[in-house]
C-alpha cells in the first residue's frame, strides 16, 4: 500500500464487477482494499458464492453476510470442522496427522478445550494486568525512543510474544524464534516468510506437516523439550497442563496431540493479537480525529477495543465442510462441499453496524465475529486479546504527541491471515 495517511474508505465502496471476485486469488489480498471490494460485491450481489479454485482444490462456498456466518459456525452437525478449517483440502490420513483442537467437534472438542481453558478466563487474565501493564511500559520505552521505527517489530510482535512466553514458561530470549516459527507458518503463502510456498512442488514432502511448513518441526521438537521437562512437575504454564492434566473424555493426549497443540498456541497466541494492534495503529493514523477522541478521551479505550477487532479482522475466514445436503442463503449446499465464512466481510455488513467503512472508537453495540459468535470453536484466548490490546493503547496514547507514517505498508500475501508486515512511523513524545 503506498505510503498515505489517507482511509480507503472510498475505494473499497467502488463497484466491482462479481465476474471479477476471487477469493481464491492471494495476490488480491495484498493492497489493502481489493479485499473489501470483493466482499461488499459479494454481500450486495451473492451473499453465498460458490468461489472455483485451481488444483488441487475443487471450489468452496464464499459465506459473507453476517448473519449467515453466525448460522455456520454455530451449527457444527451440519457445519463440521473435523474435514480441515483451512482451504487446503486434506485426506483422511493428513487429517489423524495434522489434526489440532481446531479441526475437532464434540466431546473430544471439549475435552481438549478444558485441558487450558482456566487459564484464559477472567480470573487468571486479571491477575496478570500488573504483568502486562509493566511488559507494556517495557515494550514501548524500547520503541519510542527511537523516534523512527518499525511498530511491528518494536511494538506489534515484541509485545504479545513475550505474553506468549510468560504463559508458556519459556526465556524471553526464545522470543525472536517463536516469531519467525509464527511467520513462517501462517506466511506459507507468503515467499518472504515461507519456507516452502503452499502448493508448490517442493511442499508435497510437507505434506503430513501442519500449514506443509518445514518450521512445524522446528517447533514440535522445541516443544518436546519443554514436556520433558515439565512433565510429572507441578508447573502451572499451559505445557504443564497439557501434559499433566487428563482430558475430561479420560483420553490421554497422544504424543501428535500435543505436536499440533502446543504449535497452535504458538501460532495463534502471537499471530491474530500482533496483527490486530498493527492495523489498530494503522487505523488511527488513517483517522487523526479518532486518535483526537482517545487522547482526550481515555475512558473510551475499552470501547474502542471492540472496534479495534471489527476493523481489524485478523483472521480473514475459517472453513467448515457440509455434513448434509443444506439450504443456505437461498443455495443448494451439497455434503462434502467446503462452506467458508468471512468473518472478515461478517465485520462490514450494513445490516449489522451502520456505516460499516466508518471507523469510530466510541461505536456502540459492537456485534464483530473476529473471535466466533455463539460457536463452540469461539477462540479461547479471546479475553487475554482484548486485555492485551486495551493496555496496550492505555499506555502508548498518552505518550503520543505526535505519530506520523513514513514509508509503505506491505501486507502478508494470504487470504487467510489479515497481516501487516511493516508499520514505519515517526513519533513525537507527549
Amino acid at each position: 500500500m503506498p505510503m498515505t495517511t489517507e482511509t480507503p474508505t472510498d475505494a473499497v465502496r467502488e463497484p466491482l464487477p462479481l465476474a471479477d471476485v476471487d477469493l481464491s486469488d492471494l495476490d488480491r489480498f495484498t493492497d489493502g482494499v481489493t479485499p473489501w471490494r470483493m466482499f461488499h460485491t459479494l454481500r450486495h450481489e451473492d451473499p453465498v458464492h460458490w468461489q472455483p479454485e485451481e488444483a488441487p482444490n475443487s471450489g468452496f462456498w464464499a459465506v459473507t453476510r453476517h448473519e449467515d456466518i453466525v448460522r455456520v459456525d454455530r451449527d457444527a452437525e451440519t457445519f463440521t470442522s473435523t474435514k480441515f478449517v483451512n482451504l487446503e483440502e486434506v485426506d483422511d490420513d493428513q487429517i489423524k496427522k495434522r489434526a489440532s483442537i481446531l479441526e475437532l467437534d464434540g466431546v473430544r472438542h471439549r475435552a481438549l478445550r478444558s485441558l487450558i481453558q482456566r487459564q484464559f478466563g477472567a480470573n487468571v487474565i486479571g491477575g496478570y494486568t500488573d504483568f502486562l501493564r509493566g511488559l507494556t511500559a517495557r515494550t514501548l520505552d524500547a520503541a519510542l525512543a527511537k523516534g523512527r521505527f518499525d511498530f511491528v517489530e518494536d511494538v506489534s510482535a515484541d509485545f504479545p510474544i513475550n505474553v506468549l512466553a510468560r504463559l508458556l514458561d519459556v526465556p524471553p530470549e526464545d522470543n525472536q524464534k517463536l516469531i519467525d516459527w509464527g511467520n513462517r507458518i501462517i506466511g506459507h503463502t507468503d515467499p518472504d516468510y515461507a519456507d516452502v510456498l503452499l502448493h508448490s512442488e517442493e511442499s508435497e514432502q510437507y505434506r503430513d506437516l501442519p500449514f506443509r511448513s518445514p518450521a512445524s518441526l522446528e517447533v514440535f521438537e522445541y516443544g518436546r523439550d519443554l514436556a520433558r521437562q515439565r512433565r510429572g512437575g507441578d508447573g502451572t504454564d499451559l505445557v504443564s497442563r497439557l501434559v499433566n492434566t487428563t482430558p475430561r473424555d479420560g483420553v490421554p493426549l497422544s504424543p501428535q496431540d500435543f505436536d499440533n497443540y502446543f504449535l497452535l498456541l504458538v501460532v495463534a497466541g502471537n499471530e491474530t493479537t500482533r496483527h490486530t494492534i498493527s492495523h489498530s495503529m494503522l487505523a488511527l493514523l488513517q483517522h487523526p480525529g479518532q486518535l483526537a477522541r482517545l487522547q482526550e478521551d481515555p475512558s473510551l479505550i475499552p470501547v474502542a477495543v471492540e472496534e479495534f477487532l471489527r476493523w481489524a479482522s485478523p483472521v480473514y475466514h475459517f472453513r467448515r465442510t457440509a455434513t448434509r445436503d443444506v439450504e443456505l442463503g437461498g443455495k443448494r449446499v451439497r455434503e462434502g462441499d467446503k462452506v467458508v465464512m468471512w468473518f472478515a466481510s461478517g465485520n462490514r455488513d450494513e445490516e449489522v453496524f451502520g456505516n460499516p467503512y466508518d471507523f469510530d472508537v466510541a461505536r456502540r453495540d459492537n456485534d464483530h465475529v473476529t473471535f466466533g459468535k455463539g460457536s463452540p470453536h469461539l477462540c479461547l484466548g479471546n479475553l487475554l486479546a482484548r486485555t492485551e490490546i486495551r493496555i496496550m493503547f492505555e499506555e502508548l496514547i498518552p505518550r503520543l504527541a505526535d505519530i506520523r507514517l513514513t514509508g509503505d505498508v506491505p501486507r502478508v500475501r494470504s487470504n487467510f491471515v489479515n497481516g501487516i508486515k511493516k508499520l514505519p512511523v515517526e513519533i513525537t513524545l507527549a
